[in-house]
């Protein structure tokens, strides 16, 4: 095949070792591989390159920032950092990149459950503190001083801070850190190539700098530190929790009290490479709200339950039947590591004996079981089991606990799928959902899930959804292909309050949303329809918001919601809706090409819009041709009325 040379010029400050490179379809681009992508040359702030690319064909690329680092292994591919890929839809944005090959360090300190941190000494009772944290690499043996390791070239600090308010992102610390505060939430991020090798040192600092100042002290207010090695969060074989550490005074080295820090640890996915074709991680074409279908065709708990039981291939293909642009669902993963759809994350299982009519239910966590096994259970509810009947498919199709790879398959694919990902959660009191306290280790659970959603997808369109923040933050930095919603239930009268405060307002969870970089927010409909202008707040924060709860059933809700803007509304009995109608009416017009398009009166005469060989005209009518217009209308509106009852019912 023919090629040409093209040069391709790009302006863009980079950071010390940082370079930009540039990726797309054609083999003489990386074929959208970032390991594969062709780095450019700069002059100052100018980079440029010549490459040759097939001519007569469409070839697609996109630009990115990041680090290209040598394998120690000779023969291995480089390791690519992305930092900042490009958008070339036509439109000139950025956006952060994903975890290709290094692992991000969360440490986080925060009032949620109790005061961060608890001083003893006497004479700081009374005192503020200021945190610094400080990176250091631990020398290895035999590591020469001058030698770089490849494990250890690129680290980096990011602190974030998040309140109801808004939020503040910062790259560099004052010399004395940042003040703590009971509503704000403040974290840290470490980006590094070595994960198990760092040493983090708090260092505090009194609030008020003129009070126990020490004379001479390099830093003024400076009261004690304390230690964490990143090596502990491995050992512990956990990649989330808390750790409490002694603050060591400065001089005498005695404690004098103690810090509760909560950490995350987020690795890429193990096994899958994502490629730089499509990202849709921030991607939202504005558009009237969509409607998605309830854990399909709907709840099978609500007071007017849908006849078809929910989250089952049958409740999936029943919402795509009736016209739903996206279904809702909930994923979770059983015993033998299947992603599997079931909403709550325990199940019942009857015991029944021999000679005895009376059955005792026992509940049984769903992660406690196998696929295999979940495929035998007979789940109900009791009141609506004798109304769960069959509408035209197979019995298989009706029973609980579909497995996600049954759902990509059974499904078609131009029905949306919103993924709720499933996660236990805590509550303000201390109790935990469905009375489970420990779950999956956080990266391997999403790491098989996103896999399947990654290699199944195809062209289907994915929204992921989650009520636990650190899962949000987790799903965007695994992968660079589809967006996530921060679930929010705000400020509520149906549930209890949740321990942590990013999840206890809908306010907060804006800010976090803006922080993490996520699509935006589903907010709860019991707060929304409260604060309405809630909606459009984060919207003007470059949020996308859904909205999710049994009010959303209510119709006139739906018509207040659509008017402020909203941009997906997830409710049950979708087909009963009038939306529903109005939405098949729409399709049928498309389809069926209806000639008479609008009809209006004019200076006393009617004209008709209508589609001639000059494009579309005014055509000014008779009465006769009037009364007959006015019958044709009538009839056609009669009919498709009665067309769509037919379908519906």
């Amino acid at each position: 095949m023919d090629t040409a040379q093209v040069t391709l010029v790009v302006r863009g400050e980079t950071s010390p070792g940082e370079v930009i490179a540039v990726v797309g379809g054609c083999e003489a681009l990386g074929s959208w591989s970032h390991q594969k992508a062709v780095t450019l040359n700069h002059d100052g702030n100018v980079w440029t390159q010549t490459i040759a690319v097939p001519m007569g064909v469409v070839s697609k690329y996109r630009y990115f920032k990041g680090f290209f680092l040598e394998s120690k292994n000779a023969g291995d591919p480089c390791q690519v950092i992305v930092n900042v890929p490009s958008n070339d839809n036509g439109m000139n944005c950025v956006d952060v990149g994903w975890l290709t090959c290094q692992t991000e360090i969360r440490l986080r300190l925060h009032y949620s459950k109790v005061p961060p941190v608890s001083i003893t000494k006497k004479k700081f009772k009374k005192s503020r503190f200021r945190i610094k944290l400080i990176l250091e690499g631990i020398e290895e043996e035999g590591e020469e001083e001058e030698e770089l390791s490849y494990a250890s070239p690129y680290t980096s600090l990011e602190i974030s801070m998040i309140s109801a308010s808004g939020y503040k992102s910062r790259h560099t610390q004052p010399e004395c850190g940042y003040a703590l505060e009971p509503p704000r939430w403040t974290e840290y991020s470490i980006h590094t190539m070595d994960p198990d090798n760092l040493e983090l040192t708090f260092e505090f600092f009194e609030e008020d700098l003129s009070a126990h100042v020490v004379e001479g002290d390099a830093h003024p207010g400076h009261v004690g530190t304390a230690c964490l090695l990143s090596s502990s969060f491995s050992e512990s074989g956990k990649d989330n929790g808390v750790v409490t550490l002694p603050i060591m005074g400065r001089n005498s080295r005695q404690t004098i009290g103690k810090v509760r820090v909560d950490y995350l640890v987020i690795r890429p996915i193990q096994g899958l490479q994502c490629d730089m074709s499509s990202c849709f991680v921030k991607h939202w074409k504005k558009r009237s709200a969509i409607d998605v279908g309830h854990r399909g065709a709907g709840s099978s708990h609500t007071a007017k339950h849908h006849r078809i039981r929910e989250n089952t291939i049958a409740s999936f293909k029943s919402a795509a039947n009736h016209g739903a642009a996206y279904v809702e669902f909930d994923v979770h993963l059983s015993k033998d590591a299947v992603p599997i759809i079931y909403h709550d994350l325990t199940c019942c299982i009857s015991t029944k004996m021999k000679n005895d009519k009376t059955q005792e239910l026992i509940e049984v966590p769903v992660k406690d079981l196998t696929f295999d096994q979940l495929q035998l259970l007979k789940v109900k509810v009791w009141k609506i089991a004798n109304s769960l009947l069959s509408e035209d498919g197979s019995i298989d199709e009706h029973q609980p606990f579909p497995s996600l790879s049954q759902i990509f398959h059974a499904v078609p694919e131009h029905v949306g799928f919103n993924i709720e990902i499933k996660w236990i959660c805590q509550m303000k009191d201390g109790s935990w959902d469905s009375n489970l306290s420990s779950y999956f280790n956080m990266n391997t659970y999403l790491d098989i899930i996103l896999s399947c959603v990654l290699q199944q997808a195809g062209q289907r369109r994915i929204v992921f959804s989650c009520f636990d923040p650190d899962i949000c933050t987790m799903v965007r930095r695994k992968q660079n292909k589809y967006p996530i919603l921060f679930l929010t239930q705000g400020i509520s009268q149906t549930y209890p309050e949740l321990m942590d405060i990013r999840c206890q307002t809908t306010q907060i969870a804006i800010s976090f949303a803006q922080s993490e970089n996520i699509l935006g927010i589903c907010g709860h409909t019991e707060e929304l329809l409260k604060n309405l202008a809630y909606i459009g707040d984060a919207q003007s924060k470059g949020l996308v918001v859904f909205s999710w709860g049994v009010d959303n059933n209510d119709h006139e809700n739906r018509r207040k919601l659509r008017e402020q803007g909203i941009d997906g509304l997830i409710y049950d009995r979708y087909a009963n809706t009038s939306e529903f109608v109005n939405a098949w009416c729409r399709i049928l017009t498309q389809v069926l090409q209806i000639p008479v398009m609008v009809y209006f009166l004019v200076h006393g005469c009617i004209l008709l819009t209508r589609f001639t060989s000059a494009g579309w005209c005014l055509v000014p009518l008779s009465l006769p041709e009037h009364c007959i217009l006015m019958m044709t209308l009538s009839l056609w509106r009669f009919y498709l009325e009665r067309l769509c009852y037919v379908v519906v019912s």
